[in-house]
């Protein structure tokens, strides 16, 4: 049976505290659903898009659990993997918000960053910590440098596993697995199950519940997203991006390219016209990146433009229309696009937006 609210969850009394703080009290669907499991100790398979709350979902069991169970205070006791820096700064915040009355401490580990970060979480670890959140590259680097000792982690959480294996990171992820202990909890996010998800799953959880979020299905789409099909020579998309962002409720609008030129290109494009648009791709560096990303969330621009690369773990809310400028290459990464202007998140809820995907390919 679903639990509607979080008090009614086995959650600890000081994750509680700071959810009543952050104005938090009725769960989602995935939330109610995993929590419980999560809280048993049990492995878990969560097939859930991106907006569905599948963060805390994963997260406050974890805080509760390890608030509530003795566990080495000079050891990595959770470690929780993630496809990009901006997903794992995200993941970061959210802990420091629901762990705020808990003496739990956690380590953001990723890259494009200096030296001097890279020392700090060298001696992050030296000292323990908690909870670890990484991106499979940085973390390795540490591994190989013998920086780190996972072989007392008790949790692994692997979020977005079908972005890590469209990343290229599955080698990466195979290899950190076998530095942990096999007796352990794990828990696998991903919002859709490719043939390598699956194997990994099988290989590396002990009997997990399978937890399929409302309406989340391995090649489906997100619901409640009407989609339409622009056929457009390849001058003319330019043309019809413009004209998409005219209409009356493209409050916020993300369009997908495949490349960094194309995506600079058209952001420079639109511009040109007088629309308020930013670029977000791999030429950027990171400062640059954040700076158009916070202009996007802040709404001092309409319009992002991005590669799918860039984009992954990007947590924007509030995106009225997704436009595929260039079509992907697969569907998962279709759903990932798409999904974020179906992200049923309160504030959107309570605006009602229309929902829209636009799908445009050269014909």
């Amino acid at each position: 049976e679903e639990v509607g609210y979080f008090e009614d969850l086995a959650l600890s009394d000081d994750v509680l505290d700071a959810l009543w703080d952050m104005r938090f009290e009725k769960c989602t669907p995935v939330q109610g659903r995993c929590i419980p499991h999560i809280l048993e100790g049990r492995d878990l398979i969560g097939i859930a898009q991106t907006g569905t709350g599948k963060t805390a979902a994963y997260l406050l069991p974890m805080l509760s659990l390890l608030q509530n169970e003795p566990h080495a205070e000079d050891a990595v006791n959770c470690l929780i993997m993630a496809p990009t820096r901006e997903l794992a700064q995200q993941i970061d915040q959210a802990l420091q918000g629901f762990a705020y009355y808990t003496h739990t401490n956690g380590v953001a580990v990723y890259g494009g960053n200096d030296g001097i970060r890279f020392e700090q979480e060298r001696k992050a670890f030296a000292k323990g910590a908690d909870i670890i959140v990484a991106t499979p590259g940085r973390l390795i680097s540490h591994l190989q440098l013998g920086n780190l000792d996972l072989s007392r982690t008790t949790h692994l959480i692997l979020d977005e596993a079908d972005r890590m294996l469209d990343m290229g990171f599955f080698d990466d992820i195979k290899t950190i697995i076998k530095e942990l202990p096999q007796e352990r909890q794990t828990i696998l996010f991903s919002a859709t199950m490719p043939a390598p998800i699956l194997a990994l799953a099988r290989a590396t959880l002990n009997r997990p519940v399978n937890i399929r979020a409302e309406g989340a299905d391995a090649q489906a789409t997100v619901p409640d997203i009407t989609q339409f099909v622009y056929q457009a020579h390849d001058l003319d998309k330019p043309e019809v991006v413009a004209r998409i962002a005219q209409a009356r409720d493209a409050s916020k609008v993300m369009v997908f390219c495949r490349t960094k030129r194309a995506a600079q290109r058209l952001a420079d494009e639109l511009q040109e016209r007088g629309f308020p648009a930013t670029a977000i791709h791999g030429d950027l560096n990171q400062i640059a990146r954040e700076r158009s990303l916070k202009k996007f969330r802040a709404g001092t621009v309409r319009i992002l433009v991005a590669t799918d690369v860039a984009a992954r773990g990007i947590d924007v809310t509030g995106i009225s229309h997704v436009i595929n400028y260039e079509c992907p290459d697969t569907d998962s990464t279709y759903v990932h696009r798409i999904g974020r202007t179906g992200e049923l998140r309160g504030e959107q809820q309570r605006r009602q937006h229309r929902q829209r995907s636009i799908a445009g390919d050269s014909r």
